[in-house]
């Protein structure tokens, strides 16, 4: 038996997703990249992160023109 989960609902816990903001890090073969900021829904029980598809694919670029400067470490914020 599945459960329907409304799009504020956090499908991991049941509970409500609300506004608010993330850090993002991604590990490189090479170093790390931090992003501190990033909007995000975060699940008021379970304080898991629900970064949607316009922020994912800014992160992306982050993350693609980090490795192209191949630094050990790039902590930015999303403005």
């Amino acid at each position: 038996m599945t459960r329907n989960h409304l799009p504020s609902q956090c499908p991991l816990c049941g509970g409500t997703k609300k506004p608010g903001t993330t850090t993002f890090t991604a590990e490189l073969e090479f170093g790390i990249v931090v992003v501190r900021s990033v909007p995000a829904l975060r699940c008021s029980m379970c304080g898991a992160d629900w970064i949607q598809d316009d922020i994912a694919s800014r992160l992306e670029l982050i993350v693609h023109e980090a490795k192209q400067k191949r630094r050990q470490v790039e902590v930015t914020t999303l403005a």
